[in-house]
């Protein structure tokens, strides 16, 4: 905002100053910049008549923490400066005890700090804000600390290198830059060995305070103490314990997740429950580790990033800002140590689910399963390794080439020749999207789904081009005939496949706009509108493609064992039931269409206003990725206008889409009695048309024009159909 300088006067020219040389006039500016601070008020700022929005982006502001790099110093110009004022003291403290109470709080810091790396700050800024991990060679002689820096480094260092494989840090470009730290060291493949001998050695301290407290005895000769008191020196054990326990632990996690073809998920599980287990008695250690410290050096719990609610000796937050890139620095808060605890274990579920995995290469059970994981809003580190056990060498789980997924969902009969279908120009291109889909769905729900939106683009062509080239060699029959051969029938299963999979991608497309909070209530009608036409589309293509599916196995079938016909009766009833809850989702959103439309046409409610931009132009700006890719055809604005408008009370009675939802669903119950996670979506889904179905009558039997009706929708049982609520003013 440009200042006033009314209260100041103008202020009086300044005198020239005798220039230097020939084409440099330098001239007194204090009188102006006096006058200015005078007058200016909080947020205000002096500028020229050029300056721009752009300019007021890369400004710097200064003494602002956030934009000044200057401000937040620590006085250190180097590590070497910083250790020689003290600060990173080798041992600890010369008091034993003292000493391993300062270790601990090292060790809790940098767990808090690895959190905090991981929710998508820089490792210059967290976890190498310790100096004993800039100077390893300095606590080579202190066994403790030596062994748990080194093994998390080595843990730092294979997460990067997920993440970085992954291409998910493209969400937080920062999450794998070292900004030339050493990350690592020659020495760190025997991490695990080190570690492995100091928790022996723990272990057996542990072993002996056990055996001399039950004989009543309180000194431990001939024994290697951690420090001094025989009477605490319990608790120490156990809190140093189970923290080296679980840095090994967690270490395994992610080496085993990184071996390829999923080899090491079984024993990743073991010990990602060997995690969980730590964490609790870690957990537990606290209270013994509050009732040891300082109280006169205690944080309040609020801000701790320790057990012992004691600042941690050895880190300065400001050392390595040097380091990073010209752009201001961030303003980063260390986590909490209660928030480390609570991310960890968030993280270790995530990864207990992604060990789940069956490594199943029906397509359509991969994408329901991500799906599935993305609900639970996985951070990066989790969807790094489900992506990267996923795609692996071009290939599914390292392991199913994709175009033998596509041949195996659509069933293709045995004569088709594999390497035939293989060198087919457009499966090598679906192959292609299909990779890019499973990278796509493994990212954060605001990335998948702009990188959906554009990726249906590629989708549409494709469907066209296969189109166009089935016209070209077999003229304009659609009828799919015994006779016909069976080139032409697997270009059709492949057209309607590709179709299928483009719809898939549109809903999950509009689903992903409710949960990113992007639809206001006056639009809910054209999104249900919108989401209940690509559903019909692909219930349509779903049943094309199962029905293909069976014609081709009745041919294999004839040669089958009796158990093979079960196997394949299964799999067919499980296509119509999926095929039913599709019709649900149908169902839904076109009565909560219905239902918007009418409280809009005679209640004159919902309506949009129009201050800013038309109805037209918000229904362009949520579905103009679909327009451009024709999804589905012929479906414009004036489609949605023309529905709307012949929306009536009676008609919304009369077809009672709710009321019929509940008929299907018993049914489907059976059908997925084995399935918990499709019978909990059942149960979200029987609620919701429920209870629209209860405010229907009741909005019904008052009247829609009744000027005291007050309704609303809420997302109180489903994240994607809402609830109306309706009230009496």
């Amino acid at each position: 905002m440009e200042a006033s300088s009314s209260s100041a006067g103008p202020a009086p020219p300044p005198p020239n100053i005798p220039p230097s040389g020939d084409r440099t006039v330098w001239a007194d500016a204090s009188q102006l910049v006096a006058a200015a601070c005078a007058d200016l008020q909080d947020g205000e700022l002096v500028h020229g008549e050029n300056f721009s929005l752009f300019a007021a982006m890369s400004a710097l502001e200064i003494m602002d923490p956030k934009m000044d790099s200057g401000i937040e110093r620590s006085g250190y110009y180097s590590i070497e400066e910083a250790i020689e004022d003290g600060i990173a003291p080798v041992p600890l403290s010369l008091d034993r005890t003292l000493d391993i109470q300062r270790t601990l709080d090292v060790i809790d810091h940098l767990f808090s700090c690895e959190a905090t790396w991981h929710k998508g700050h820089t490792l210059a800024q967290t976890v190498f804000t310790c100096i004993y991990l800039m100077k390893m060679e300095r606590i080579s002689s202190h066994a403790v600390l030596n062994s748990f820096c080194r093994i998390l480094r080595a843990t730092c260092n294979a997460v990067v290198a997920v993440v970085s494989t992954a291409r998910t840090h493209e969400e937080e470009d920062l999450f794998t830059m070292s900004f030339g730290l050493p990350l690592k060291d020659e020495g760190d493949d025997k991490c695990l060995s080190v570690l492995n001998s100091v928790e022996e050695t723990v272990s057996r301290q542990l072993r002996a305070c056990k055996s001399h407290a039950l004989s009543k005895r309180k000194t431990l000769e001939g024994l290697e103490s951690l420090q001094d008191n025989p009477d605490v020196e319990e608790g120490y054990c156990r809190a140093l314990l189970c923290r080296l326990r679980f840095r090994k632990h967690f270490h395994h996690v992610v080496t085993c997740l990184r071996r390829p073809h999923g080899r090491g998920l079984d024993l990743a599980r073991k010990h990602v429950a060997s995690c969980l287990s730590e964490l609790s008695l870690m957990l537990k250690s606290q209270e013994f580790l509050k009732s040891q410290s300082n109280i006169t050096l205690q944080q309040g719990d609020e801000s701790c990033t320790t057990a012992s609610g004691c600042r941690p000796f050895g880190f300065d937050v400001s050392l390595n800002s040097r380091l990073m890139s010209a752009a201001p620095p961030r303003a980063v808060k260390i986590l909490t140590w209660s928030d480390a605890l609570g991310y960890f274990e968030k993280l270790l579920r995530d990864l207990d689910v992604i060990c789940s995995l069956s490594l199943d290469p029906v397509l359509e059970n991969v994408l329901h399963f991500i799906a599935q994981f993305q609900k639970s809003v996985p951070d990066l580190v989790p969807r790094a390794f489900l992506q990267t056990l996923l795609v692996q060498d071009g290939k599914l789980y390292g392991r199913d080439l994709f175009c033998d997924v596509i041949s195996r969902a659509l069933s293709l009969p045995d004569i088709i020749g594999d390497k035939e279908f293989q060198m087919n120009e457009f499966v090598v291109q679906l192959g292609q999207l299909v990779i890019n889909l499973l990278k796509i769905l493994c990212t954060n729900t605001a990335w998948q789904r702009r990188k959906l939106g554009k990726s249906l683009q590629d989708w549409s062509t494709i469907s066209i081009q296969l189109e166009l080239a089935l016209k070209r060699e077999f003229g304009e029959t659609r009828n799919v005939l015994d006779h016909e051969n069976m080139c032409m029938r697997v270009s059709k299963q492949l057209l309607v496949w590709t179709q299928e999979q483009t719809y898939w991608v549109a809903s999950r497309f509009l689903i992903l706009g409710f949960e990113l909070d992007l639809y206001s209530p006056s639009e809910y009608c054209m999104v249900y509108w919108y989401m209940h036409v690509v559903f019909i589309k692909l219930i349509e293509k779903m049943q094309l493609r199962i029905l293909a599916s069976n014609e081709n196995g009745s041919a294999r079938r004839k040669g089958k064992k009796k158990k093979d016909h079960s196997k394949d009766s299964a799999r067919d009833a499980a296509f119509s039931s999926s095929c039913l809850l599709l019709q649900c989702y149908v169902l839904l959103s076109e009565g909560l269409s219905m239902l918007l439309a009418v409280l809009r046409n005679e209640g004159k409610s919902f309506l949009l206003p129009t201050i800013f931009n038309t109805e037209q132009e918000r229904f362009l700006q949520h579905f103009d990725l679909l327009q451009k890719a024709r999804i589905p055809e012929h479906i414009t604005y004036y489609s949605f206008k023309e529905s709307a408008a012949q929306a009536h009370m009676a008609d919304v009675m009369k077809y009672n889409f709710f009321k019929e939802i509940q008929k299907i669903i018993p049914s489907l119950k059976g059908s997925f009695a084995s399935e918990p996670e499709k019978l909990a979506e059942l149960r979200q889904i029987e609620q919701v048309a429920e209870h629209n179905r209860i405010a229907l009558n009741i909005i019904n039997s008052v009247g829609v024009g009744d000027p005291s009706l007050r309704v609303s929708f809420e997302f109180t049982h489903h994240p994607h159909f809402a609830v109306a609520v309706v009230k009496r003013s």
